[in-house]
Order: C-alpha cells, then sequence, then structure tokens
C-alpha cells in the first residue's frame, strides 16, 4: 500500500514573501507621505502667492496714497500756521475736554435729531396734502374775487387813514357807542324798506320831473291830495323832534 506525501516548503521562501508585503506597504505609505507632502507644499505654494499678491497691492495702495497724504500733511500745515496766531494747543486740549464731558449730551441730541427726522417723514404726506387743499381754496378764492376785494379794501383804509387825523379817531372812538346803535337802527327792516321806497319814488318822480306841476294853483291843488297832506304832517313832525333834540 503506498502513502501519499504532502509538500514541504522551503523556510527561505516563506522569508522573502514576507519581505515583499512589509516592502509594498512601505512603500504605499511612502506614497502617501510624499502625496500629503505634495499637498502642503501646494498649500504653502497658494499662500505664497496670495501673500505676494497682498503685498503688491499694499505697495500700490501705499505708492497711491503717499502723494495725497503728503498733500494733505502740506495743506494742514498750512492751515495751522494762518491760525497759529488765533489758537493755542490748550485751547484745543480745553475743546477735545469739552467734546468728551459732553458726550451724553451729543447723544441725546442725535436722540432728537433721529426723532425729529421720523417726525418729519411722518409729517410730510400730511403736509403735503395740507398744502394741496390750500392751494385749491386760494385758487377758488381767487376766482370769487376774495383778493381783489382786499385789494380794495386796502385802497379804502389807505384813503380812511390819510383822510382822518388822530384827534379824528380819538373823538370817533368816544362815539363809536352812538355810531353803532345809529347803524343798528338804521339797518332795522322797517328802516330798509323805508330807505328803498324813497328812493325807487325819487327814481320814478326824477324820470318824469318835467310833468309835475310847478306853478302856484298847481301845487295848491297838489294840496288837496290827502296823501301829500299826510306827508307833509309827518314831515313837519319829524323837523319838530328834531328840533326839539337839537342842544
Amino acid at each position: 500500500m503506498t502513502m501519499s506525501s504532502a509538500p514541504i516548503l522551503e523556510p527561505n521562501a516563506v522569508t522573502n514573501g514576507d519581505s515583499m508585503s512589509v516592502i509594498n506597504l512601505k512603500l504605499d505609505q511612502l506614497s502617501q507621505s510624499v502625496s500629503a507632502l505634495g499637498e502642503q507644499v501646494a498649500l504653502l505654494t497658494q499662500k505664497a502667492g496670495e501673500d505676494r499678491r497682498r503685498q503688491r497691492e499694499w505697495d500700490e495702495f501705499k505708492q497711491d496714497m503717499t502723494p495725497v497724504v503728503q498733500d494733505m500733511y502740506a495743506v494742514t500745515v498750512e492751515q495751522l500756521e494762518e491760525i497759529q496766531s488765533y489758537v493755542e494747543l490748550q485751547d484745543v486740549l480745553n475743546l477735545l475736554k469739552r467734546l468728551a464731558r459732553n458726550t451724553r449730551r451729543y447723544d441725546e441730541m442725535l436722540d432728537l435729531v433721529e426723532s425729529g427726522h421720523d417726525l418729519l417723514k411722518d409729517v410730510t404726506p400730511l403736509s403735503k396734502e395740507m398744502v394741496d387743499q390750500a392751494v385749491m381754496s386760494l385758487d377758488k378764492m381767487e376766482a370769487k374775487g376774495y383778493f381783489g376785494f382786499a385789494r380794495q379794501g386796502q385802497y379804502v383804509l389807505d384813503q380812511v387813514v390819510t383822510s382822518f387825523s388822530e384827534e379824528d379817531v380819538r373823538q370817533l372812538g368816544d362815539n363809536v357807542v352812538l355810531i353803532l346803535n345809529t347803524v343798528k337802527s338804521l339797518t332795522q327792516p322797517e328802516m330798509m324798506n323805508l330807505v328803498n321806497n324813497l328812493t325807487q319814488s325819487f327814481h320814478e318822480i326824477e324820470a318824469h320831473a318835467d310833468e309835475l306841476p310847478t306853478s302856484l294853483f298847481g301845487l295848491l291843488n297838489e294840496m288837496r291830495d290827502p296823501e301829500v297832506r299826510r306827508g307833509m304832517a309827518v314831515t313837519m313832525a319829524m323837523l319838530k323832534r328834531v328840533s326839539q333834540q337839537s342842544p
């Protein structure tokens, strides 16, 4: 009976295989380290480029601003030389101290300014509407002739002022109650009707004045009319009353 035997590995073959695995592992680690180092180098290169760009921009800004700063300094020195005889350093320091002491007041003033600005923003639409309404009202008054009447009233007032002296005005003030009472009596309905009737009658008679009798016999004939006699009686009574009230 023949027995089969298993293959026997040689020690050198096993050692060589393990060495290759270790070498491959180290190569992988080295490759990863090289990749990481490349990324870091790229970041450093990018950062260096950004630093150079910022430095270049700063150099350009400094180059552009240097003449401006020099001009400002020259102007400042010139202006300070002009006011040197009026302002001293101590005055400036005192002013700065006062500004520092009143900081809260300035803050309150700014609050008031902001409140006023907000109020102005709220009131502006309303004021615009009020102005438009006022313009329309004034236009209607102008169309109705109020302003023309006021101008003529100013002319009448000028005539009154130039026609009456101060003494006349004083006497007018002493008798203003009597004048008002007289005007009140004259503006009663019966008096206004009487004046209106007298005016109309006068115009009607004036229109036919040539037809009225003017001879003695004609006048005597008119005296026979009861209305004429009644009118003359009223006139005579009024004249008598006026004569009795006269001083």
